[in-house]
């Protein structure tokens, strides 16, 4: 049986809240969504569809708008789009079962609608049109579908093809993708694209989705791996994973990851500084969570990419979750492979091959009670940070010069949440 999937996105999705909020129409409105605090050189979050119309790029930087352009600048509220996210899910959840939904990011999420059409007596263009228009009337923020027989063609119907339509819904399947989008520039526009692969596809003369499906799949093998077999799929608009399987999908490893950009180049102690503010934060989640770690990852990237981004990983003799372990681990790989001699604006650190505790034995070569004693009071802040508040209990590094975890904490993904 065929299937049909629908992809809907909230349009300019954080511009939209904050016209929302404000009483004003997103399409008559030119506001951005910036923390202008940082500069002019920061990028905005969001542009409202006036403003596109102006020709004004999604996640440009304040300086590059036109300064003829008059226009409402909105400090990002991230716990107000989640809330907006949360109660837009909430009408999802009126027309599918929750088994069915694939939410694939804060504004945009999949539905395996197949069983769906012949319960409300609907085609799939019309039960789209359903349910953006519930979304627009409940809550005042536009909405854009892509229909396709898998998700993939659904994914790229959004993309591409609803963008051009006055409906705002785009649909796809494999004849009428090939019919279409087989000779559409550039390949960017295709989902899981980016300008890296772009390059490496030009540089062996291929140009769109129909060069990729008629080029010799051994030269793609031999230029990406295992990836070719997605690309080569995607150009014929196949695609065999479900929502279903994506629900059921577990792991081989599992790992946790922090990253943050600076907001200034940082020195080498400075970013020290932060780097370890980060590693204490991981240690906290881990010991919480009731996990541990063996691998430890670490990413330094430079002021203006003047060097590549240096680091490196390093296998732990024993799985752990301890903060002067783990402490211990990333300085020996920071303090070994950084430049001290360039201005540091990214630190991203990660923990691999995350387990369970009652997974592991105890070692016999450790000193089991200085361990527990560590992580019994990391798991003590731990609770008085989730009843009083992240900052209600801070280690003397916190308060140093160039610290950064006190101004993070009130922070949801890296904006300010209120």
């Amino acid at each position: 049986m065929q299937k049909t999937y629908l992809c809907i996105d909230l349009k300019t999705f954080y511009a939209s809240v904050e016209c929302v909020e404000r009483g004003l129409d997103p399409f008559n409105t030119n506001l951005v969504v910036a923390d202008e605090t940082r500069g002019k050189g920061t990028i905005c979050l969001a542009v409202s569809p006036k403003m596109k119309m102006l020709g004004v790029k999604n996640r440009c930087r304040i300086f590059e708008i036109p300064p003829n352009i008059k226009y409402i600048i909105a400090m990002p509220r991230m716990k107000k789009y989640i809330e907006y996210s949360a109660k837009i899910y909430g009408i999802y959840l009126k027309y599918f079962s929750k088994d069915d939904i694939h939410v694939y990011s804060i504004d945009e999420a999949f539905m395996d609608a197949t069983d769906y059409l012949k319960l409300y007596h609907k085609t799939p263009i019309e039960l789209a049109k359903t349910i953006i228009k519930d979304i627009y009337n409940t809550y005042g923020i536009t909405a854009t579908a892509g229909i396709g027989t898998n998700m993939y063609l659904a994914k790229i119907a959004l993309d591409i093809t609803a963008k051009h339509s006055t409906s705002n819904i785009g649909y796809l399947d494999e004849e009428r993708y090939k019919k279409e989008l087989w000779q559409h520039k550039p390949l960017t526009d295709f989902w899981q694209i980016g300008k890296g692969i772009e390059k490496r596809l030009n540089k062996m003369r291929i140009y769109d989705m129909c060069d990729i499906a008629h080029t010799d799949p051994k030269k793609l093998y031999k230029e990406f791996g295992i990836n070719a077999e997605y690309l080569i799929d995607h150009s014929w608009g196949k695609e065999s994973c479900t929502i279903a399987d994506i629900k059921a999908y577990t792991p081989k490893t599992n790992s946790i990851s922090n990253s943050q950009v600076l907001f200034e180049d940082y020195s080498f102690e400075k970013a020290r500084l932060v780097l370890k503010e980060m590693i204490e934060l991981g240690s906290l989640r881990l010991i919480e969570n009731n996990l541990l770690t063996d691998v430890v990852h670490l990413y330094i990237g430079y002021s203006k990419n003047v060097i590549p981004a240096t680091g490196g990983s390093r296998k732990i003799m024993r799985y752990t979750n301890v903060y002067s372990e783990l402490l211990k681990n990333f300085l020996n790989i920071y303090d070994n492979t950084t430049n001290r001699n360039i201005g540091i604006r990214r630190i991203g650190i990660s923990f691999g091959n995350v387990v369970e505790t009652e997974n592991i034995q105890l070692s016999l070569f450790v000193d089991q009670e200085k361990v527990d004693k560590e992580r019994k009071l990391e798991l003590a802040m731990c609770e008085i940070k989730n009843k009083m508040g992240k900052n209600k209990i801070l280690r003397g590094m916190d308060f140093e010069n160039g610290a950064t975890t006190m101004l993070r904490n009130k922070l949801i993904g890296g904006h300010n949440r209120w």
